[in-house]
This record gives structure tokens, sequence and C-alpha cells, in this order.
């Protein structure tokens, strides 16, 4: 598979799938995971269904580089950066986004930073803020010795320190949004265009739906899907996800 330089600093590894001719479709996947890692089942359905699916993995994880990966306070908004110079380096104007945990937290920010450029917005286990009741289930993921073998070997992390310093760093991140008052893309809502998805487990944790009602208020054409799950709807319900999904993006 190959991987792509791009002007924001970042050399991006990526899955091109399904018809090259086909309306692109890009797939952002989630916190330390890859395109392949988090949304195999997601990517290879949807290539099946004639779009052109680019799955990159953002900077710092998996072959992506540069490494060790960051957390500026602003991490979501430089991925959607990123993800924009990714598709300007394969000449793609405008594409169907979709996006999960914290690629759907990209893609909310890409909709409302150039909201010309998306076709349509998906995303699931995630909804453009954060409240005050996040920062402890947030703080309680550090120590990394949750982490399994799969992930540390993906992106890397051959020691507990290295484990514990990126977890510390994303938790640091995400604290100082809270503390800031939650909003990442929540703001400029208002600003997205095109037709928006949104779909939460009731047992996520991290996404309670109140987040999503709000973002959905604001958002011209947004649709909020509430599955009887935890976070990753794609997995835990693919049926009602893959429905909701061919709706959106109008397949028979």
């Amino acid at each position: 598979m190959p991987m792509l330089e791009i002007s924001t600093g970042a050399t991006l590894f990526y899955e091109d799938l399904g018809d090259p001719a086909g309306t692109p479709l890009i797939a952002i996947h989630g916190w330390l995971g890859t395109g392949r890692y988090d949304l195999g089942n997601v990517i290879d359905w949807l290539a099946s269904e004639g779009f052109r699916v680019l799955a990159p993995t953002r900077r710092g994880y998996g072959q992506s580089l540069p490494k060790p990966r960051d957390y500026p306070y602003d991490f979501y908004h430089r991925d959607a950066r990123d993800m924009f110079a990714f598709m300007d380096a394969l000449n793609i104007d405008k594409a169907h986004i979709l996006g999960y945990s914290d690629g759907g937290e990209t893609a909310l920010c890409m909709a409302t930073m150039q909201p010309e450029r998306p076709l349509t917005v998906c995303v699931w286990g995630a909804g453009g803020s954060f409240i005050p009741e996040l920062r402890a289930r947030v703080q309680s993921n550090y120590p990394a010795t949750w982490m399994d073998e799969a992930t540390r070997q993906l992106n890397g992390l051959t020691t507990q320190a290295q484990a514990d310093a990126l977890v510390l760093g994303w938790i640091n991140a995400i604290k100082y949004m809270i503390d800031a008052g939650g909003d990442i893309s929540l703001s400029k809502a208002h600003l997205i265009t095109c037709p928006l998805l949104i779909m939460l487990g009731d047992r996520d944790t991290l996404n309670p739906p109140i987040i999503a009602q709000r973002f959905i208020e604001k958002a011209k054409q947004g649709r909020l899907v509430m599955f009887p799950c935890g976070h990753p709807v794609h997995d835990q319900q693919w049926e009602g996800f893959q429905r909701e999904v061919r709706q959106l993006l109008g397949l028979a």
C-alpha cells in the first residue's frame, strides 16, 4: 500500500480500494487505529458498492509519520488539515467523509472548515464537543495498562513508558478542551452545508446523546440515529449501521 507525503508535514500510509473512477469516499479511523484495523469491514463493503474508498492512517499512527504521535490542543483540527492536504495531493476536490471516534471528530472539523468539499459526512462515536462530566472518564485511561499487544505493535510502542506517554498526551489535550469549554466543532456546526449523519450507541461512555443532539440542532441537514450498543456501532450493530449509511449515500 502507498505512502503519501502531504503539504502539512506528515507522510500518510493509506489504502485505495474500489473503483478508481468511482465517487471518492474518505474513511477516517479512530484513536490508536488505522483504516484497516478499525474500519476493515466498512471500507471493504463500500469499495464493493462502487466508491473509490481511501483510508488514510492519520499522522503518527500505524506506519504514518512523523512519530511519535503527539497531541497539540488543536489536534483534531490539525488532523482535518492533514485530510484536506491528503485530498489535495490526490487531486480530489470533493468526497464523502466517514469518521469513527477521533476520526469522527476530525470529520466534523472538516465539515466546518471547508464546508464546500464534503459531499456527505457520516460519523459515529463522536459529537463535536465534550461535557465536563467526561473529564474523569478520560483520565481513567492512564496508565495505559489496558492497551493490548496488537495495538502496541500497530503503533510501534515497544515499552509501557511509550504507551503511557502517548496516552497521557491524548488525555491532557482532551482535558484542556474540556476545561476550555468543550467545543471542538460545535460552535461552527451551522456552517455545514452537506447532509450529516451522526450515529451513537446508547452505552457509549464517551459520547452521551446530548452532545450529538446539540450538534444536530445547529447543522442544516443533520440527523442523529441511536443504537443499543457501545462505542463501535459499526462492529456491534452492523446491519443497522449499513442501513443508515446506505440511506445517507443514496445506495439502493
